[in-house]
């Protein structure tokens, strides 16, 4: 497991020292709660990761730690092995020593759309969802003083901490929490993501007022989801699966999506990026060896999934809370 230390002392100094009240002791609760019968297994792969310190990290503008040249053929075999017991890599892609993990998702090209709309220099931000971390080493990247993530995937985790290895000093941290169970921040952090979460959810202005919930005021809360094309009265409410989903509850409209996030008292809503996911964006890869978007869509007609809803769009609104 991950030692928390240098994330208590690290907040101790920021607006967030409130949250030292209720964090350590819930933190300590779910690691205390981790049960899954591949753990071990998970955890023996992060340890078969060869301890080399990386010459050079990049993370501005890929997720990209040290070169070929700094390992050892066992060391690279170690490398491999352990990083393709972590299996499936749904988000990325990463690089680590010359060694190219070709995720599912093309995160970088969704980052590249939305990051030109975005100013995270020197803020604090929580990303809710955040899976095994790509995009927050990317906000990083991108000037974020701190970075903290929650996700309670066991084994996003372990990928997290499989990078995290090797940049031990970055204030880029991973709880495994869903937001629920998440001790509320409030008002700590300057900007919170939400990236592939609203339509998950149950009841969508519910977590809307939790994000809010987490934001300072005038933070901004940049929030990703499944959209269906139509006016402020449009929404999507699959009777069963969506895209082979089947927890996926609600895919409104832009429109009807900007009037949510008013309703919910944010302000300055805008939607920055529409962008209807291409099979090159999300594909099965060597590193994601199930079925993916190509198998999710009608063979006869890409434009729908295979239950006839419209094939997967997605947008970005961002907003600030007063």
């Amino acid at each position: 497991m991950i030692d928390y230390t240098s994330l208590y002392q690290h907040l101790a100094a920021t607006s967030l020292a409130h949250w030292l009240d209720d964090l350590p002791a819930a933190l300590e609760a779910r690691l205390a709660d981790v049960n899954h019968g591949d753990l071990d297994r998970w955890q023996a792969a992060v340890q078969r990761l060869p301890d080399t310190a990386p010459a050079a990290i990049e993370v501005r503008d890929a997720v990209r730690i040290g070169s070929a040249a700094e390992l050892c053929q066992p060391d690279r075999d170690s490398l491999e092995q352990g990083l393709r017991a972590l299996q499936p890599w749904r988000k990325g892609p990463f690089e680590l020593f010359g060694l190219t993990i070709d995720c599912e998702w093309r995160s970088d090209w969704k980052w590249e759309r939305v990051s030109a709309q975005l100013d995270l220099r020197g803020r604090t931000v929580l990303d809710v969802g955040c899976g095994n971390g790509y995009h927050m080493w990317r906000m990083w990247g991108s000037g974020a003083e701190t970075v903290v993530g929650i996700d309670p995937n066991l084994l996003f985790y372990k990928q997290f901490l499989s990078i995290k290895k090797y940049i031990p000093d970055s204030p880029v941290w991973q709880l495994p929490f869903t937001l629920e169970q998440l001790p509320e921040p409030t008002g700590g952090f300057d900007t919170v993501f939400s990236m592939g979460v609203l339509y998950h959810r149950r009841s969508p202005v519910d977590h809307l007022l939790q994000l809010k919930g987490c934001l300072r005021a005038g933070g901004e809360l940049v929030l990703e989801t499944l959209v269906v094309e139509g006016d402020a009265d449009t929404c999507l409410l699959p009777e069963d699966r969506y895209a082979q989903m089947r927890n996926v509850w609600f895919l409104p409209s832009v429109a009807m999506l900007e009037r949510l996030l008013r309703r919910s008292g944010f302000i300055d809503v805008r939607c920055i990026d529409v962008n209807q996911t291409s099979m090159q964006e999300q594909r099965s890869t060597d590193w994601m060896r199930f079925q993916s978007l190509p198998d999710f869509l009608d063979p006869e007609n890409p434009h729908l999934t295979v239950e006839g809803h419209p094939a997967p769009l997605r947008a970005t609104l961002t907003a600030r809370k007063p």
